[in-house]
């Protein structure tokens, strides 16, 4: 029984080592914070993006005009156009901003706005920042430019000591920021599930698959609760500068400038914005006809604190839950990962037991970029499929590693007229560990633009059909020449590692 006396003593000291950990961070994250500022509202029309937007705002006052943006290049073009655009201010959350050719043509971007005058705040989820740095840090350096890091680790130089730390507070880097939000001017804003990065805006190359995706471009009164929103995160305890985590570091921006000019200047990016932006002096900087106005519009998000595991009121399950319970005859949920959990399956099972059409698409196996997480959704798919509810899985172009594309969009519709866009995976770690935002909306035409592009991707060229054979799962479509027993396109591993994980009780970290 020694070994036992040993465990306990060895988890009682780790326990220790963590809540010391925490404790010390907490002292640390208090002296760190940066000032407090606020978002720069609108006032008259003074800037280009004022000029633009403020017509259309007063013309639909107290509504809201949104636009989806499901073109990869169209979203880079948008907010390149914001940025140049812009006098006044650039706000931007984001679980990820690449250090690729994407992330350095918008960080370009950034520079030569705060270099008019413009006031940029950059926040940006940690656990994708952590060994760029260098990169932040020179944008931090423009006095025009400040930089802050969701949740971050403490210890920046030394990989032994950032793993110790990651260990000892594994339960609070284990809930991020998965915020998407770039806002120009209070004026103008892309709200959606892209983040910043060739895959996500139009730039990939070689086996990297493009995401399918989709924004919403959002004026008028909507963008006053993405300000307050983001001014939320910025001046919570848990967005620290990154200047505080390195205080003796010196930034290097001239460097960075040419860096990022060199980027600018090679045939790929020569070409990329060519093919983004072709017509840069001539196009609208707001897609006026495109807009659909409606009153019944609002920006939604979890609060900050979400992420310390605490304020469980207002999550976005909350803002969410609702819509689908009241539908009367159709729910479709589109995301890229999908772990319902028993509340969920319960909820999707009520629905088709009412009569309503209940259809969800997800990522096949083979197209998906986390196995781990499709093996905590296979165990769902049989009581899914037994209850009545449709499931497509999607499985467009080259498997795993050969390029393709893969589903990243994140939408519901609810009866033909409602409808929701934003970061939120329809999965446990959305519902309950991570910040997510969105937009939701009651606006039949937007919602019809968004099932067109569902059907598309629900075609049989592009995503299998499930069905349930007795116990036995059968898929169909995608370019399947039959109908098979096991998941199409993965490989004999990748089938081994889901099922494994799909028998683990770990679905609420995935």
């Amino acid at each position: 029984m020694n070994w036992i006396i040993w465990l306990l003593i060895a988890a009682a000291m780790f326990a220790l080592a963590s809540a010391m950990a925490l404790y010390s961070y907490g002292r640390f994250a208090k002296r760190a914070r940066g000032a407090p500022s606020r978002a720069l509202m609108p006032e008259g029309c003074e800037t280009a993006i004022d000029r633009a937007v403020a017509p259309l705002a007063q013309a639909n006052r107290g509504r809201s005009g949104l636009c989806a943006v499901f073109d990869n290049a169209e979203s880079f073009a948008l907010r390149a156009r914001s940025a140049r655009a812009a006098g006044r201010s650039l706000d931007m959350l984001y679980y990820i901003w690449r250090d690729d050719m994407a992330g350095r043509l918008m960080a370009r971007e950034l520079i030569a706005a705060a270099d008019r005058g413009v006031r940029v705040r950059l926040l940006l989820d940690d656990i994708n920042v952590q060994g760029f740095d260098p990169s932040y840090l020179a944008l931090n350096g423009h006095p025009r430019i400040e930089v802050r890091l969701f949740n971050p680790i403490r210890n920046r130089r030394s990989a032994l000591r950032r793993g110790i730390e990651l260990v000892l507070g594994l339960v609070r880097f284990n809930r991020r920021m998965h915020c998407k939000a770039w806002l120009a001017d209070g004026r103008l804003g892309l709200v959606g599930g892209r983040n910043i990065a060739d895959v996500d805006l139009g730039a990939a190359r070689g086996s990297a698959r493009d995401g399918r995706d989709v924004d919403l471009l959002v004026v008028g009164a909507a963008l006053t609760r993405a300000e307050t929103i983001f001014d939320a995160y910025w001046n919570s305890g848990l967005a620290l500068p990154i200047s505080a985590l390195w205080r003796d570091y010196s930034a290097d921006l001239p460097r960075f400038r040419r860096a990022l000019e060199a980027e600018a200047g090679a045939p790929r990016a020569r070409a990329f914005l060519a093919n983004a932006l072709p017509d840069e002096d001539t196009a609208p900087l707001v897609p006026a006809q495109r807009l659909t106005w409606t009153a019944a519009a609002r920006m939604v998000a979890d609060p900050p604190e979400k992420a310390l595991g605490t304020r469980r009121d207002r999550w976005m399950p909350e803002a969410i839950e609702p819509v689908m319970d009241g539908a009367r005859h159709s729910v479709t949920l589109v995301t890229p990962y999908f772990v319902p959990g028993r509340e969920g399956l319960a909820r999707l099972r009520d629905l088709a037991a009412r009569g309503v059409a209940v259809r969800v698409l997800t990522n096949s196996l083979a197209a998906t970029n986390h196995m781990v997480v499709h093996g905590a959704y296979r165990r769902y798919r049989r009581p899914l499929l037994a209850a009545g509810v449709k499931l497509h899985e999607f499985a467009p172009g080259a498997p795993p590693g050969q390029g393709g594309e893969m589903l990243h969009s994140k939408i519901m519709i609810v009866d033909g007229a409602l409808g929701f866009v934003g970061s939120f995976n329809f999965d446990l770690r959305s519902a309950l560990l991570n910040t997510e935002m969105g937009v939701l909306f009651n606006a039949p035409d937007l919602v019809g633009e968004l099932e067109a592009s569902i059907a598309i991707d629900t075609a049989p060229e592009r995503s299998h059909s499930l069905v349930l054979d007795g116990r036995t799962l059968r898929w169909s479509g995608g370019g399947l020449a039959g109908v098979l027993m096991h998941e199409p396109g993965a490989g004999a591993l990748r089938r081994g590692v889901s099922w494994v994980i799909g028998h683990l009780p770990i679905h609420r970290l995935l």
